[in-house]
């Protein structure tokens, strides 16, 4: 093997010829912020042949040649694990957990931290893409999270997942940052075309969807000139079925049991949990997805490097969601106007129940219920665009510099969300949880459900939303070789960020004044329970005679409406760092690493809706801090074949983008002064972070790596309650006067400089958060033949992190895990590989975790059960430029299944979206 002297040669270390995606050879650097001659002596050049088992090799190398503690995914690696997007690729890196929206990934969690504590960059530069998703899965994304779903795999070489912090990579996480790269002309030799189709089959919506995706990339003016283009597009019609509550609560008024207002039976059936709304939900999405990225790339001459990297991509979605429920909420239960006019006395009466060990009722049969058929459209589209320059050059033979200018934006579109509520009073309905009945709950309706006279209306949503985010990005660095084993590096970074979002809806969503006569309902099989066929609001009818788009009468939609979630954000960063990477030896041991400073200011405004003294006013709030951020990362190796890793860095992640709004109410009630809402004012969460890895290279392409990991978390945000000067919130200081104006006047006792009680989100007390990482990979060429085909790769990590959730009165309400965090992940994969046929079954498991720590409707807590999920794929080369492929999906049929209280584990949320699988044939060249 030769070792690279040339500045700027591609790292082959990265090569990996991927088909299946349409992504083909691959250049990727074993540390893409530190490439110095230094480096590049250091890592060992490998010519790969395209094979699955070379880019895991590739892949292994760039994880033992890194300062820090890293792992990847290349390309071959990306293009044959059978993913529909990046977020699913990930979930086999150690310590990566992803969450699901419509049956695929969306969101990614790095050691027990969620999207918003993780950050993304792509080609370079930090981005965020944002989509929506159902109320149940968070609906829209307005934070800071990433959005994996609005890419396909296909459209990279490269996914690298950096665990441990560096003084010249960005601050912003606490769990780690994740860097995608898309392929470059220099990665191949001359001409490469690429091309892939596959048609898709979904076992529960029995709909063929096709995915198709090629590349082009060649070479021209005697090696000094590059261009690429690649293309990626999919379909999905999916069908997302399943049974859902909304919570369970408590707090009921049945009026009577079995006929008897005073039966004794009412109290424990009133004392006991019920479901709020026991519903049969089915879901249908439609999906197209376009990806689009180019790169141009110019070598005058072997000191000067210049690359234009452009992606762009397209989502647009539409979602249909219908339920049948039942009405159990309380006060739900009481006669009304006219029903009582009617003779109806409108209560609900119990003819029968169970009620099990946990207080919760898991059987009951009603008369005189109340059943709301909804029916629910939403039009969605996600447009991300991200394009960034930049320039490597040498000046002096110790001396080099880089430099990069780009901007990203991504806008999230949601035009349509309408739902449409239908009423019917006075008929018989039960539900059927008991024995945990999860997967197939018994609903059953009266016939007076499926007649369609008697129907009223019982609400019209219209809630077009939006959000908009953006990165102006520029970066300068300096990298000078102080002696051969000493490297100095600086550099200085400046970053936009904005953000913006809306939100309109009517005044009062009340029926709107629609008479459902039955030409308003339609017949939808749901294909759920013993009664699939369901009557429920007709779009199109309701809207040709009422025109419930028009935006005129009772159909004005108006942001006024909704001012709360109409807000923006905007931070300028500026950072400067300074860094030393050594290589030298200590008692004949190689030791390597890095230490480092970084610097970073930020000035962030936030602009929202307030109400001061019950008049709405748009405030701008401003804010800036200074972090000052070490690190330290060291790599020795004690033995040949053996690295022990260690790190050490003080980490900072920015507020939420929903906490820092000024959305604030401002009031005064007698001697009460009182301020309530988001608070712009709040402080970064910051942690220290300590790692510790040891790392055996047993054989070629094997390795047991064990690394363990500490994180002091300073802060975790929570709505607390402070008592505090009003001129220290940082609101308009008129808020507060017109406050004491209006009540009992600006005097002495009520004015900015006297105490406020501040209820908003706070820097609380945090916690700490410790776990382990087990990864093992091992080809199995040291058996006999046949089985010497065969590999496996497989990590295992735990998590625990306990935080203090604390009351607004800043009382410890509980000690429990923090929310998102599953304390055991794995994930392995078996592989085949033998000239033309290759094959792999993976599986990937999330434990269970919280959704919300201190539970709601006197649940002490809510979350999600785990998951465990299962893929396949096999492909055949019938020649060197054809290959054919099956891919199959979920083939545990895996569900989304959530719960609320740890002892009832009562039913929130149960749906499947079925078994996905994929034939296809790929073209190379």
């Amino acid at each position: 093997m030769a070792k690279s002297n040339t500045p700027f040669h591609p790292n082959k270390i990265a090569l990996a010829l991927a088909i299946a995606g349409c992504t083909s050879v691959v250049s990727v650097s074993a540390q893409e912020t530190a490439e110095t001659k230094q480096a590049e002596e250091r890592i060992e050049v490998i010519e790969v042949k395209g094979s699955f088992r070379d880019s895991l090799s590739n892949a292994l190398n760039q994880k033992r040649q890194s300062d820090g503690a890293i792992d990847a995914i290349l390309a071959e690696d990306i293009a044959d694990f059978p993913d529909l997007n990046l977020a699913e690729s990930l979930q086999r890196i150690p310590g990566i957990a992803i969450s699901r929206a419509a049956g695929e990934g969306r969101q990614i969690s790095v050691r027990g931290l969620g999207p918003e504590f993780t950050r993304v960059r792509i080609n370079g530069m930090e981005a965020v893409s944002t989509s929506g998703g159902t109320d149940q899965i968070g609906g829209a994304n307005r934070g800071r999270g990433f959005d994996f779903n609005t890419f396909s795999s296909d459209l990279f070489s490269s996914l690298t997942v950096r665990k441990t912090a560096s003084a010249d990579v960005e601050e912003g996480s606490l769990g780690a940052t994740v860097d995608l790269r898309a392929a470059q002309p220099f990665d191949y030799d001359g001409f490469t075309f690429a091309a892939s189709g596959q048609m898709g089959y979904n076992d529960l919506s029995e709909k063929s969807d096709p995915k198709t995706s090629f590349l082009v990339s060649n070479i021209f003016a005697d090696g000094k000139v590059g261009a690429l283009f690649s293309a990626s597009y999919s379909e999905r019609q999916l069908k997302d079925q399943g049974a859902s509550t909304v919570r369970w609560n408590n707090v009921n008024d049945f009026g009577s049991y079995q006929g008897d207002n005073a039966a004794p039976e009412l109290d424990e059936i009133n004392n006991a949990f019920r479901p709020r709304l026991p519903r049969y939900d089915s879901y249908t999405h439609d999906m197209d997805r376009l990806g689009l990225s180019s790169s141009f790339q110019f070598r005058p001459n072997e000191d000067t490097k210049i690359d234009l990297d452009v992606l762009y991509a397209k989502t647009d979605a539409t979602r249909n969601e219908v339920f049948l429920q039942g009405i159990l909420n309380a006060g739900a239960n009481r006669p009304t106007s006219a029903t009582a006019a009617s003779g109806n006395t409108g209560v609900m009466n119990v003819v029968d129940y169970f009620i099990d060990d946990t207080n919760t009722m898991t059987y009951g049969s009603f008369e005189n219920a109340t059943i709301r058929a909804e029916n629910r459209f939403d039009e969605l589209s996600t447009e991300f665009l991200q394009y960034n320059l930049s320039l490597k050059q040498h000046l002096t033979d110790d001396l080099s510099m880089d430099a990069m200018i780009g901007t990203a934006k991504s806008e999230f579109d949601n035009p349509v969300q309408t739902t449409l509520v239908a009423e019917k009073r006075g008929v018989e309905f039960a539900y059927d949880y008991r024995g945990g009945n999860r997967e197939s709950p018994a609903l059953t309706y009266g016939a007076g459900v499926f007649d369609p006279t008697g129907w009223t209306s019982n609400s019209v949503r219209l809630r077009p939303l939006g959000a908009e985010n953006s990165f102006d990005t520029a970066e300068l660095n300096f990298t000078y070789l102080l002696t051969d084993n000493i490297t100095l590096k600086a550099g200085l970074h400046y970053k936009d960020f904005s953000f913006e979002t809306y939100e309109a809806r009517r005044q009062t969503e009340n029926g709107a004044g629609i008479v459902y006569t039955p030409d308003l309902l339609k017949e939808y099989n749901s294909g759920l329970g013993s009664q699939p066929v369901w009557l429920v609001p007709d779009f199109a009818a309701i809207d040709a005679q009422y025109d419930i788009y028009s935006n005129t009468g009772a159909f004005v939609v108006s942001a006024d409406f909704r001012r709360p979630d109409n807000y923006s954000a905007e931070e300028e960063t500026l950072g400067a760092y300074l860094q030393l990477g050594f290589d030298t030896d200590i008692a004949d041991m190689p030791l390597r690493g890095n230490i480092g400073l970084r610097q970073v200011n930020t000035d962030q405004s936030s602009t929202a809706w307030a109400t001061f003294a019950t008049t709405p006013t748009q405030i701008t709030a401003e804010h800036d801090y200074n972090e000052l951020l070490p690190s330290l990362n060291l790599a020795l190796e004690p033995w040949d074949d053996v690295i022990v890793r260690f790190g050490a860095a003080e980490v900072m992640a920015r507020a939420g983008l929903g906490s820092i709004r000024p959305d604030v109410s401002v009031s005064v009630s007698g001697g009460s002064r009182a301020v309530s809402g988001g608070n712009p004012q709040l402080e970064p969460t910051k942690a220290q972070t300590y790692d510790l890895g040891f790392e055996f290279y047993f054989s070629d392409e094997s390795m047991l790596g064990v690394a363990f990991f500490f994180k002091d978390i300073d802060s975790h945000v929570q709505t607390l309650r402070e008592t505090k000067a009003f001129t220290a919130t940082g609101l308009p200081i008129q808020a507060a006067i017109d406050a004491c104006t209006a009540g009992p006047g600006y005097n002495a006792d009520c004015n900015e400089n006297v105490d406020w009680q501040v209820t908003t989100p706070l820097n609380g007390p945090g916690g700490d958060l410790k776990g382990m990482e087990v990864s093992y990979q091992l080809p199995f060429t040291f058996l006999p033949e046949f089985w010497n085909r065969f590999g496996f790769i497989g990590n295992y990590t735990y998590v625990d992190a306990q935080m203090d959730y604390i009351s607004a009165a800043g009382v410890v309400q509980a000690t429990r895990d923090l929310n998102g965090l599953s304390k055991n992940t794995s994930a392995a994969t078996i592989y085949y590989e033998h000239e033309a046929l290759n094959a792999r079954v993976s599986m990937a498991k999330r434990g269970k975790y919280l959704t919300t720590a201190i539970g709601r409707d006197n649940n002490d807590m809510e979350g999600t059960n785990a998951t465990t999920n299962v893929d396949a794929s096999v492909s055949y080369a019938l020649n060197d430029n054809w290959k054919i492929s099956f891919e199959a999906l979920n083939l545990t049929d895996e569900v989304d299944d959530q719960w609320v209280d740890s002892a009832g584990n009562r039913l929130t949320y149960y749906h499947e979206t079925g078994r996905q699988y994929y034939l296809g044939a790929q073209y190379k060249f």
